[in-house]
């Protein structure tokens, strides 16, 4: 089976924390480099492998590292390449964060496709032999064996328009492009003021982010009556792809976090 793109591509837009303009291209790359980022902006263009090993940190996305050459916001292009059968990839960027384009992986996944390659979750080989349960607090991210990939995910809000919402999706039952894909990051009013002072979301906005007060969704409509927790679940697809290839299980996770996402990783790794 084919595991890369037949022809490059190259999106730009606006990062989410850094506010700056980037250019990704993406290219083909021979069977088992596996996916990777080159930044290009750099002196002799640094490699940042796709993988739980290159994890920089974790605060409101996943950033990867080598040396001093690091990408942030990777998830929504990684779960877009992974959920299409993208094994091999080289992902040349000119700075330091991946645009949010639309906020979803809608845009992603549609310029892979026309880039010759929509081969769905590639059969893996690797199972889980054993539950792996993680937790803190009251979340939790689990694998637990089973014949088919499956991902489930819960939310709990306080934020009226969101409240408890639970999803379970399976790639042979429907595509990430119908179920997934398209679902936008979301966040709440009252606490983007408190953020950009952080230094964070510096390039979020209303046409690239779902955003509600305790009581309405300031931009609908929404895509899918429970868009947040499925967009939770792009979140996790493409913080597990950095285990190069995700092994067939029930992945399940509660009000879990990047954080979580990628120490789950890193305990299916071992």
């Amino acid at each position: 089976m084919v595991s890369t793109i037949a022809k490059q591509f190259e999106l730009s837009g606006i990062g989410l924390h850094s506010g700056e303009i980037t250019r990704v291209r993406v290219c083909g790359a021979n069977p088992g480099e596996g996916r990777y980022f080159v930044r290009r902006d750099l002196a002799n263009q640094p490699i940042i492998p796709a993988l739980v090993s290159s994890v920089y940190q974790t605060t409101l996305s996943t950033e990867l590292g080598q040396g001093e050459a690091k990408v942030r916001t990777v998830e929504h292009l990684l779960a877009a390449l992974t959920a299409l059968g993208v094994e091999d990839a080289r992902i040349e960027v000119d700075g330091a964060e991946i645009p949010l384009l639309d906020g979803s992986a809608k845009i992603w996944v549609e310029a892979i496709e026309n880039a010759g390659l929509n081969n769905s979750f590639s059969p893996s080989d690797l199972t889980i032999s054993q539950p792996i349960w993680l937790y803190e607090g009251d979340a939790f991210v689990a694998a637990i064996p089973s014949p088919e990939l499956r991902f489930t995910y819960g939310i709990d809000f306080t934020y009226k328009p969101i409240g408890n919402q639970w999803y379970s999706w399976s790639p042979d039952q429907e595509s990430f492009s119908q179920a997934i894909a398209s679902a936008r990051t979301f966040g709440f009013a009252d606490q983007i003021e408190y953020l950009q002072k952080a230094g964070l979301i510096k390039g979020g906005s209303l046409e690239n982010a779902l955003v509600c007060d305790q009581n309405q969704w300031l931009n609908p409509p929404l895509r899918f009556e429970n868009e947040p927790v499925r967009h939770k679940l792009l979140d996790l697809i493409g913080d597990l792809s950095l285990l190069g290839t995700i092994p067939t299980a029930h992945y399940m996770a509660f009000k879990a976090s990047h954080k979580l996402h990628v120490q789950l990783a890193k305990a299916i790794q071992g």
